[in-house]
């Protein structure tokens, strides 16, 4: 545009596409679909393109009553997965014109303050993980379009849920130690009231149930190395039914603080105890042995969380089904030691 030139504006992208000022408006604020074609929709883009125009978001968001920004309620960030989470729902926000706060629990679960004068006027809608639940009713967020992570679809505050396959993980998780002939289990549980560790605990049980002549015992621990290495010490020390030959945490912190507990009782791992984790975070191959685990895609959890929440915004129904998981077999576990 030459030096001087007024700043183009949607009627002359509309021009130069051959189309009206509404397709303009339908295909760069992408609610096109189903309404224009993808050619137009194309014609419209290449004309906004070569014209260099930049759509007047101000206008545009008090038009339609949005500010076009969502928070995303997380724990506090204490491990990358969700540092990941945030990166895959910032991802999918950007191609949309939205932008993400990251609003971590200071205290990493329960209540926590408005980062906001008014949340429900500064936010047009809210990601959060169900660990963190406890603090949309501080900041109101059950009052604004909800998607909840890691959330039990059947009671969740939001207008829709996203989830891993926690459970498919757990399964593969038990079917791989019950195959190399671990019979008694011990379970390093996260000490948290949150229903995705829950389903764990439950799977975990109900796997191992149907194997004859196992066991299983439970320790529970806050999820930090320390924590986990304390409840896990204490627990492979207290003589109680048969020795455990395999240790299931719920997340690799635990598994870590498992394996100092483990060497400090003078074990060996795997020969003496098979150990396994749950996220696939870096510390899993930063350990020797390297940690079996269950990988979760916590950048495809971001991306589909605010690929669900753009759905509710737009009156649509958000993708059904869970997040496919995978687990990631390494030097960690080995068929359990001669008695």
């Amino acid at each position: 545009m030459a030096q001087g030139s007024t700043r183009p504006t949607s009627r002359d992208v509309a021009q130069a596409a051959g189309v009206s000022q509404a397709a303009v408006s339908l295909v760069l604020g992408d609610k096109w679909r189903g309404r224009v074609s993808e050619t137009t929709a194309e014609r419209v883009r290449e004309a906004a393109r070569e014209l260099g125009y930049r759509p007047n978001l101000a206008a545009r968001n008090l038009r339609l009553g949005r500010t076009r920004t969502v928070l995303l309620v997380v724990p506090a960030l204490t491990t990358e997965f969700f540092a990941g989470v945030y990166t895959g729902a910032a991802r999918v926000a950007a191609e949309h014109g939205f932008g993400v706060v990251l609003y971590p629990s200071p205290e990493g679960i329960g209540p926590a303050r408005d980062p906001f004068a008014s949340a429900q006027a500064a936010l047009d809608g809210v990601i959060a993980s169900s660990m963190a639940a406890d603090a949309l009713t501080t900041i109101r967020g059950d009052q604004l379009p909800l998607v909840m992570l890691d959330s039990d679809p059947a009671g969740s505050l939001g207008a829709a849920t996203v989830n891993l396959d926690i459970t498919d993980g757990v399964r593969q998780v038990a079917e791989h130690l019950l195959g190399l002939g671990h019979r008694h289990f011990l379970h390093l549980a996260a000490d948290i009231p949150s229903w995705t560790f829950e389903i764990r605990a439950h799977e975990l049980a109900a796997r191992i149930a149907q194997v004859t002549g196992t066991s299983v015992r439970t320790a529970r621990a806050p999820i930090s190395i320390e924590g986990a290495r304390t409840a896990a010490e204490a627990a492979l020390s207290t003589p109680r039914g048969p020795r455990p030959t395999a240790l299931v945490c719920d997340d690799d912190k635990l598994a870590a603080g498992a394996y100092k507990a483990v060497r400090r009782l003078g074990l060996n791992i795997p020969d003496d105890i098979s150990i396994t984790g749950l996220d696939d975070l870096a510390l899993a191959t930063a350990i020797d042995p390297e940690l079996t685990t269950v990988r979760l895609d916590a950048e495809l959890f971001g991306e589909r969380g605010m690929q669900a929440l753009l759905a509710v915004l737009d009156g649509r129904t958000p993708d059904a089904g869970d997040i496919p998981v995978q687990l990631v077999v390494r030097g960690s576990t080995a068929p359990p030691s001669a008695p």
